[in-house]
């Protein structure tokens, strides 16, 4: 199966050697997403609400690239700093996927590259054909 690696033009797509996401097949994975603006500036890191939706917004543009949707979406994982954050990510997630119930995993982490960084999210995907929806 082709290998379609999906780059958003993100700051540390080259410098860290990375893909925003990878399609092989039916199959999405969208990395570790950061709350980061299209300047390359960080979100407020003391909205961590704010963070999540705009990780978000940066998986949705991933998906769409990789010809998927929120409607794909069969697993996220949520990293956080500070577990008692995960009610905002639960917020942002449920927004992003609307009626979809994906499996989910939220951990606490000690921190990110990016100590303005409270909360990181990843998504795996399976497109499906509009008939299986």
């Amino acid at each position: 199966m082709a290998r379609h690696e999906i780059m958003l033009g993100g700051p540390n797509e080259e410098r860290l050697g990375l893909a925003r996401a990878v399609r092989i097949g039916d199959y999405v994975s969208v990395g570790g997403t950061a709350p980061i603006l299209p300047d390359g500036s960080n979100v407020d890191p003391d909205d961590v609400a704010a963070q999540a939706t705009r990780c978000y917004e940066i998986v949705a543009e991933a998906l769409a690239r990789a010809g998927a949707s929120p409607a794909d979406v069969v697993r996220t994982r949520t990293m956080l700093v500070r577990i008692a954050d995960a009610p905002h990510a639960v917020a942002a997630r449920r927004a992003f996927l609307g009626d979809v119930r994906s499996v989910d995993t939220i951990v606490e982490v000690s921190r990110f590259i990016d100590l303005d960084w409270k909360i990181e999210i990843e998504v795996d995907a399976v497109v499906s054909d509009a008939g299986d929806r």
